[in-house]
């Protein structure tokens, strides 16, 4: 495991949760985000996420065309690391951030 993956997966991964959590509401809370995702014919994801059961995976192409490549490229500078790795850690970390925003649960849904 190189030192990036070790960080990505330790404490970068909680504080790009935290930080996650923070941009959906600062974006105006799920309801934009599922506009957000529907607006691209994806809010099927995001249903799945709010939805009783297993969430569906989002690609970081997927996440790409949704939030744009700035906001990806922006966010990714923060860590310091390329807009591409940001994207594929995103998509791990983005629907269990929204499932627990949906139930107001600290538990990631399995």
């Amino acid at each position: 495991m190189s030192f990036l993956e070790g960080l990505l997966g330790g404490a970068v991964g909680a504080e790009l949760t935290s930080m996650v959590a923070g941009a959906i509401e600062r974006r105006g809370g799920l309801a934009a985000v599922t506009a957000q995702f529907e607006q691209q014919g994806l809010g099927h994801l995001v249903q799945s996420w709010v939805g009783p059961g297993a969430n569906l995976p989002v690609t970081a192409e997927q996440l790409h065309q949704v939030l744009g490549s700035a906001t990806v490229q922006e966010m990714a500078a923060k860590f310091g690391i390329n807009p591409q790795q940001f994207a594929q850690k995103l998509s791990e970390i983005l629907p269990q951030a929204v499932s627990q925003m949906a139930s107001g649960s600290a538990a990631p849904k399995t």
